[in-house]
């Protein structure tokens, strides 16, 4: 743990070569008061004792025998290799509007009919417009992104006949005027730092 530094390592091994076991607990304890002058940000946890004292036994490699006031950390515990995640085997249909996009429209198919559901698909659809053009910013086929909805909602989810989705140079637009107001900002604020030095 190299947030204690070297020095605080030497002192826990002196403290382990102690015999007298009152002796040392009495040193592990101005040792744990030492840590916690140290590290400072440790006293922002709950029980942040706690939690010097189980450094304490790890940094000493769990060969310091003190009357602690806590139960000592289970060595077993902290060398367990976690658990392998499972992830999920099946294969998206278009890799390009991600996992989240296929949870969604799968929601959106359990909706109840009404204005929030047609809502949702009228957003879920400029999404997948939006998504594709992350991708291929020099042609989209709203005609392609129709079909793609129509796939991904199993055919469940239906677009109003007069809905049309967002101009490509709007959403690119957009996202222009973005980068050009935050490099506007960023530049504002370097300029007020410059000028306060």
């Amino acid at each position: 743990m190299p947030e204690y530094g070297r020095n605080v390592q030497k002192m826990i091994q002196q403290a382990v070569s102690i015999e007298d076991r009152e002796k040392r607990t009495t040193i592990a304890k101005a040792i744990v008061n030492i840590m916690a002058s140290m590290n400072p940000k440790v006293k922002e946890s709950g029980d942040y004792k706690h939690k010097l004292w189980d450094h304490l036994i790890i940094i000493s490699g769990f060969n310091l025998d003190v009357d602690s006031p806590y139960p000592y950390p289970d060595r077993n515990v902290l060398e367990a290799k976690p658990q392998k995640l499972s992830y999920k085997k099946e294969p998206m249909r278009f890799r390009h509007y991600g996992r989240n996009v296929e949870r969604i429209i799968a929601k959106a198919i359990t909706l109840p009919e009404g204005e929030e559901k047609e809502a949702l698909i009228e957003i879920i659809a400029n999404h997948l417009k939006k998504s594709y053009l992350n991708w291929n910013r020099d042609s989209v086929n709203d005609e392609l992104i129709y079909k793609h909805f129509e796939e991904l909602s199993g055919g469940e989810l239906k677009l109003d006949e007069g809905f049309r989705l967002h101009e490509t140079s709007d959403i690119l637009g957009r996202n222009r005027r973005k980068k050009f107001v935050n490099k506007r900002d960023n530049n504002t604020r370097n300029r007020n730092r410059r000028s306060k030095n």
